[in-house]
């Protein structure tokens, strides 16, 4: 069993909390581009909405048959 001094004690606390503060970070951009992913989601959801809405079918022609 190994024996801690205090300055060991210290050290892995301030690697921890570097450690933790970086997760944090990441956390917060991750947050970010999901507020962004999910804008551009709705705002594609919507222009095809659009798009689908602005759209006529073509009119075809009636074939002639021949008996």
């Amino acid at each position: 069993m190994r024996q801690y001094t205090k300055a060991d004690l210290e050290s892995l606390v301030s690697c921890q909390l570097e450690n933790l503060n970086a997760m944090h970070d990441l956390l917060s951009i991750m947050k970010v581009q999901n507020e962004l992913l999910h804008n551009t989601n709705k705002k594609l959801k919507e222009e095809i909405s659009e798009f689908k809405e602005k759209q006529f079918p073509y009119p075809t022609r009636k074939r002639n048959t021949k008996l």
